[in-house]
């Protein structure tokens, strides 16, 4: 059974960063992708930043520029490096990997980055 288990959230200011981590039960190259998504109060879950297998990254509009999605296949972890932060960005963020075999989706338990002065 894999497991995602995100974290790194917190409080920010304005301005400032965060680096949030996802660790994988298993090997994360063992995902076709992996990706960050994002709920804020009231609002639907979004997708926020991808990676695949080979390294290609995606993001959306509104965190291009500011955020930078990354893996490490030796310590089976993806990041999400945040950098200046927008009130916003304040939502709960998840992990979320698929593997190449299968239909499976998995996600981690989601961590909460407030920005706020």
């Amino acid at each position: 059974q894999v497991q995602l288990v995100d974290f790194g959230g917190g409080l920010a200011q304005p301005g400032g960063s965060l680096r949030l981590s996802c660790v994988a039960s298993g090997s994360v190259s063992s995902f076709r992708v992996m990706a960050w998504y994002r709920q804020a109060p009231g609002q639907q879950r979004e997708l926020v930043a991808t990676i695949d297998g080979g390294g290609t990254t995606n993001y959306a509009d509104s965190v291009k520029g500011r955020f930078t999605i990354s893996k490490d296949n030796a310590k089976n972890t993806m990041s999400l490096h945040m950098s200046s932060l927008k009130p916003e960005d304040t939502a709960v963020y998840y992990c979320n990997g698929r593997p190449w075999l299968g239909s499976s989706v998995y996600w981690g338990q989601g961590t909460q980055v407030t920005v706020s002065s």
